[in-house]
């Protein structure tokens, strides 16, 4: 019988180590969306629209800072309503409009653009059909590009591109930490 309740006993304390180590990755991600002011501050590049300064694989580091002005090839990250996945594209015009009445700051939009495309970014802000919105508005900025890791993305895009990969990694790295035995 006491053979039986070690065994227990060790599973209980494997499952415990892999809810620490998913709870640790969880509180790191929440001090880094704080830290940095996105609530995505990591995002891995999956197009080649912005080739050959970015590449579909790298890996970008984003940051939002609202009080800092816009600069016309900055590199940002946004979301419109209607598309799942975030665009990275570089900034080719900011508009600022004029300030209100009461001196608050006027609105500011963007234009955007991928380096490896031919045009700018309108037909994306539509994603309806349709050319009524012509401007990127600043709300559906993620954040702005501050650093890079090249080609360290490749794992998620292929996790993507192949879900059972995803589930085999997945489970076994569970079942390599359930079956691990401490000494």
């Amino acid at each position: 019988m006491p053979r039986v309740f070690d065994c227990v006993l060790q599973l209980a304390h494997q499952a415990l180590s892999l809810l620490l180590v998913l709870c640790t990755a969880l509180m790191l991600w929440r001090g880094l969306v704080a830290w940095s002011g996105s609530e995505t501050p990591v995002v891995v590049v999956l197009t080649g629209s912005m080739e050959p300064a970015i590449w579909p694989g790298d890996i970008l580091f984003l940051w939002q800072d609202r009080a800092a002005p816009y600069v016309v090839g900055e590199i940002i990250v946004y979301r419109i309503d209607g598309r799942d996945v975030p665009i990275i594209h570089r900034i080719m015009e900011v508009h600022q409009a004029a300030a209100g009445a009461d001196g608050s700051p006027g609105k500011v939009r963007l234009l955007t653009k991928g380096d490896n495309n031919p045009t700018e970014d309108r037909g994306l802000y539509n994603p309806h059909g349709g050319n009524t919105k012509l401007w990127l508005e600043e709300e559906e900025v993620l954040g702005r590009a501050k650093g890079y890791l090249p080609k360290l993305g490749h794992l998620t895009i292929w996790l993507t591109d192949y879900p059972a990969l995803k589930f085999m990694l997945i489970g076994g790295l569970g079942l390599a930490v359930l079956t691990a035995k401490e000494e």
